[in-house]
């Protein structure tokens, strides 16, 4: 069976509420539906679908020391397709979040790259038709 898309990704912030935010009020997804589960988190949603998952701490954990951001693993980066280079850019500067740009040389989309506040590599991908009109 092909794969046909990302379903979701799961983050296990050090700050659940900053790690919401940042994704809520820059990225622009929604938070949504979240079963009743035992612990606290939040379902992020992009386009209707639940892309993002939030984990807070379990139960199980309140005696292990807090959680520090660091190293992710063998997770490199998470990709989205976006539309809205001006307005993202304008809204990156407004709020000082630094990010790299890159052109993908085959086909001029462009690429922007920022971290979480958990450390982890967000690439933001925009159709190279917006590079045009920037």
């Amino acid at each position: 069976m092909p794969l046909h898309g990302l379903h979701h990704y799961t983050l296990r912030p050090v700050d659940l509420e900053e790690t919401k935010d940042w994704y809520v009020e820059l990225l622009g997804l929604e938070v949504g539906h979240r079963p009743p589960l035992p612990f606290p988190g939040y379902w992020l949603y992009t386009g209707g679908q639940p892309t993002v998952h939030l984990i807070g701490p379990r139960e199980t954990e309140r005696d292990l020391p807090p959680r520090a951001a660091g190293q992710t693993g063998l997770l490199d980066h998470v990709a989205f397709s976006c539309t809205g280079l001006r307005a993202m850019k304008a809204k990156l500067a407004e709020r000082g979040v630094e990010y790299a740009e890159r052109v993908v040389p085959r086909d001029g989309q462009i690429q922007l790259f920022l971290k979480d506040p958990n450390g982890v590599s967000v690439e933001l991908n925009f159709p190279d038709s917006e590079a045009r009109a920037a």
